[in-house]
C-alpha cells in the first residue's frame, strides 16, 4: 500500500468522498473549503468556495456532474464538478450535517440540526439536472423525527426509503413518503452513531460508534450480521467493495490528544476481516483522530487505494 499525502486544508477533515469511477476524491473541512483530487497521484485539481462555515459533508452524484453539499453555515450548495461554480443554494435555520445523493440522482436527502429551539428536520429535494440553476427552494419531503436526533443518514437501496443512525445508537428504516418509520433498532449501538456507509448494492451497511465499535448490518430488516469491537471510540468506517475486509478509524478525543502520544492516541486505521471478525493489520501515520474513512477500487484497474 502506498500512502500519498494531501494537504490543502488548514484544519481538521469532515467528510471524504470518491467519485463512482474513483478517479477523484472529493474532501470537506473545518476550513469551509471543499477541495478535489486526482486520487492516482495526489494532484489538487480544484477547490469550491463559496461557505462560510464548517462543511461537514459532501456526495457526488454517479456521473460527476454535480456536488451537493452541506454547511455549519445554514445552507446546502449543489455545484457543477467540472467548473467549480455553485448552481444553487438552499437555505436552513439551523447547520445542515449530512447529505447524500439517491442512487438514481434525481434526488438529495439532509439532515438539518436540532438547535436554537428548532426542531432537527430530515429534507428530501428533487434535483433539477436540466437547468441546475432553477432547483425548487421546498423539499418535496419533510419531517421532524421524534427522540433521539439523527447523526447519519442516506438513501437505502431505494428512493423511498432512507437509513438514520442516532446519537443514542438507534438505527432506523424510514418511508419517506410518510415520515414513518418502517423498523427501529434503539440499541444498535450503546452510543453516538457516527457514520453509516453501504455496500455496493446497498444489500447491508455499516455503522461506526462511539460505544468503540463498528457493527455490519442487513438493510431489509437492520439486523446486526457481525461486530468488530475496539480500544477506542470510532468516527468512521467503510466497506472494501471487492475485498474481504472493514476499515475503521478513530482515536481519542481531540481535546486529550496534546496530553498523550500518537501511539497512547490510538489514530490507526484498523483492518477487520469482515466474515471472521477478526482485526488482520493497522495502518499508522496520523497525529490525531482519524475523522472519516472511505475505501474505493477504481473500475480502470485493480489498484487498491484507502484514506
Amino acid at each position: 500500500m502506498r500512502p500519498i499525502l494531501l494537504q490543502g486544508h488548514e484544519r481538521s477533515l469532515t467528510q471524504i468522498k470518491y467519485n463512482r469511477e474513483g478517479d477523484l476524491l472529493f474532501t470537506c473541512s473545518k476550513d469551509h473549503v471543499i477541495n478535489v483530487w486526482y486520487s492516482h497521484n495526489g494532484e489538487r485539481l480544484g477547490t469550491y468556495e463559496g461557505h462560510n462555515g464548517t462543511v461537514w459533508s459532501a456526495d457526488v452524484d454517479s456521473k460527476s456532474e454535480f456536488l451537493v453539499t452541506g454547511c455549519a453555515d445554514n445552507t446546502m450548495k449543489l455545484w457543477e464538478v467540472s467548473t467549480g461554480k455553485c448552481v444553487y443554494t438552499w437555505e436552513f435555520d439551523t447547520a445542515v450535517r449530512r447529505v447524500a445523493f439517491s442512487e438514481d440522482d434525481k434526488q438529495i436527502v439532509q439532515i438539518t440540526e436540532q438547535r436554537m429551539g428548532f426542531q432537527g428536520a430530515i429534507r428530501v429535494f428533487n434535483v433539477n439536472r436540466q437547468d441546475p440553476t432553477k432547483q425548487s427552494a421546498q423539499p418535496v419531503y419533510e419531517f421532524n423525527p421524534i427522540g433521539s436526533k439523527v447523526t447519519v443518514i442516506a438513501f437505502a437501496k431505494d428512493s423511498n426509503t432512507i437509513v438514520t443512525g442516532h446519537e443514542s445508537g438507534k438505527l432506523a428504516l424510514w418511508d419517506v413518503r410518510k415520515g414513518e418509520e418502517l423498523i427501529t433498532k434503539e440499541r444498535a449501538h450503546n452510543d453516538y452513531i457516527t457514520d453509516l456507509q453501504f455496500s455496493p448494492d446497498r444489500s447491508y451497511l455499516i455503522t461506526s460508534s462511539k460505544d468503540k465499535s463498528a457493527k455490519l448490518h442487513e438493510t431489509k430488516n437492520l439486523s446486526t450480521m457481525k461486530t468488530y469491537p475496539t480500544e477506542t471510540p470510532l468516527n468512521s468506517a467503510a466497506i472494501a467493495p471487492l475485498r474481504p475486509y472493514i476499515l475503521l478509524g478513530g482515536g481519542q478525543e481531540a481535546m486529550s490528544v496534546t496530553t498523550t502520544s500518537m501511539r497512547q492516541g490510538k489514530f490507526e486505521t484498523r483492518f477487520w476481516h469482515k466474515v471472521f471478525e477478526e482485526e488482520v493489520g493497522r495502518v499508522k501515520g496520523h497525529f490525531g483522530p482519524v475523522n472519516t474513512i472511505l475505501h474505493e477500487i477504481s473500475i480502470h484497474s485493480d489498484e487498491y487505494r484507502d484514506l
